[in-house]
């Protein structure tokens, strides 16, 4: 494993910098969609999400169940890694992975182990502090690039703060990170990684096929995107953008969203070709009771990433086979539903023609929620936090419309019969984040931490 040269240990961040902001919240009615592809590096689409946790063990099989995932690779004792446990899931081109320390007394690394070779900057004293300091949490966001350490250099070069210079893991797989906000890092992918083994120093672990096995799947298909909660919203996207070059997408202020009781400031940012959607939450202030926002920082013990979005082409199916383990059997449980009132104001406020009326039967009788922009539709639905503290959680989400015809990769350069049946897709963010749902689900949320006392 080759790293590059000037590492930097991992540790505690903040959202803040010292230069003022340069962008501006308009709110949704005045944002104009524009995309300027200013990528300064190619960002592909999202590659992973990786957990750090206590008990890696533990939290991957129950996100297997939770989530219809599948173990298809492991670094750990077997493998002869003494420095860390992790485990990856798969379903389609979704990706979890959850990784927890080897035991080590603090501050310490055990005889023989070389705490500088480990893959990922997987530290365990940086590991256990993470857990210590925020519980379960998402310590990265892996996206796809063409080169990492390209990335990671324009990425220094523009402002960005590094926290795992690049190194080459074998069979062609580079790696970097960069800070993102609070203690999450941004990392960069490059290279063909394997399927079978994940990645080079994993092991393969999909289970033997036996006859009649079927695995167990929820059709969760990809991440579509992956929300941070920060103090200072303006200077954070600043602080992205400048260093990646992604574009606003999406933009939504207190007055757009908020409740009677809270509310929040939010900006999506995309790369180039928009699937990479990176939304970012700020609290606000001033309201009854303080902003789910705030519990959030305050309980995380600073920024972090607050929920990730998991695309499915059949939300029902995936909501009911979630929910068959839920409530103690397993898996995650789901936000109460929304009010009576809602969903008899549902059609008149989306228009009938959204979903079919067997489609607005199921909506109401799994609780979900369903929104339109000018676009297309989204139906949404969101899980009660996945661990102890009320910080991370889940959105399931189904996208309806906005098909467009599939550029080709090659440039235009297709052939005869791609031109006759052009590949279609469906355009980023269709049918919007849910902006008509958020005093809904803000309103569920707020009964739930009532419960919690916080």
């Amino acid at each position: 494993m080759k790293r590059a040269s000037g590492e930097t240990r991992a540790t505690a961040m903040t959202d803040e910098t010292s230069a003022p902001a340069k962008h501006k919240l308009v709110g949704y009615k005045n944002f104009k969609r524009h995309n300027p592809l200013s990528d300064r590096f190619a960002m592909h689409g999202f590659h992973h999400v990786e957990f750090w946790c206590g008990d890696a063990t533990t939290t991957a099989s129950r996100f297997a169940v939770g989530l219809g995932m599948q173990l298809i690779a492991k670094s750990d004792l077997s493998t002869g890694n003494k420095t860390y446990a992790s485990y990856v899931l798969n379903s389609h081109d979704l990706t979890f992975v959850f990784s927890a320390p080897s035991y080590r007394p603090t501050g310490t690394v055990a005889d023989g182990d070389d705490e500088s070779s480990t893959p990922f900057s997987h530290s365990p004293v940086d590991m256990k502090h993470f857990c210590e300091t925020h519980g379960l949490g998402v310590r990265a966001v892996g996206v796809s690039v063409d080169d990492a350490f390209e990335a990671y250099e324009k990425s220094i070069a523009n402002g960005g703060k590094g926290i795992l210079p690049p190194i080459e893991l074998g069979n062609g797989v580079s790696i970097a990170e960069v800070r993102l906000y609070g203690d999450v890092v941004l990392r960069y992918v490059s290279g063909a990684v394997c399927e079978k083994n994940w990645m080079p120093n994993y092991a393969d672990a999909t289970p033997a096929t036996k006859p009649g096995f079927k695995p167990l799947s929820y059709g969760l298909r990809r991440l579509d995107h992956a929300v941070g909660n920060v103090h200072d919203l303006l200077r954070t996207v600043d602080y992205i953008m400048n260093f990646t070059g992604m574009h606003p997408f999406a933009e939504f202020t207190a007055e757009d969203v908020g409740t009677i009781d809270s509310g929040l400031n939010s900006m999506v940012l995309a790369n180039n070709n928009e699937s990479v959607l990176l939304p970012v939450n700020e609290p606000t202030f001033g309201t009854k009771r303080k902003s789910q926002i705030q519990t959030y920082l305050e309980q995380n013990d600073g920024p972090g990433l607050q929920h990730l979005a998991l695309k499915t082409d059949d939300i029902f199916e995936t909501v009911r086979l979630m929910r068959q383990h839920e409530s103690g059997k397993g898996g995650f449980e789901f936000q109460a539903p929304a009010s009576a009132e809602y969903y008899a104001n549902l059609r008149e406020r989306v228009g009938s023609d959204a979903l079919s009326p067997e489609q607005f039967a199921q909506v109401q009788e799994l609780g979900l929620l369903v929104d339109r922009d000018d676009q297309g539709v989204l139906v949404q639905i969101f899980t009660k936090p996945l661990g102890d503290r009320p910080t991370v959680f889940i959105e399931i989400i189904q996208r309806v419309g906005c098909m467009r015809e599939k550029k080709p990769a090659g440039g235009g350069n297709e052939t005869e019969n791609e031109k006759e049946k052009p590949e279609m897709e469906q355009a980023a963010g269709c049918g919007g984040f849910g902006k008509g749902n958020f005093s809904e689900l803000f309103k569920t949320i707020e009964q739930y931490e009532r419960t919690l006392k916080v």
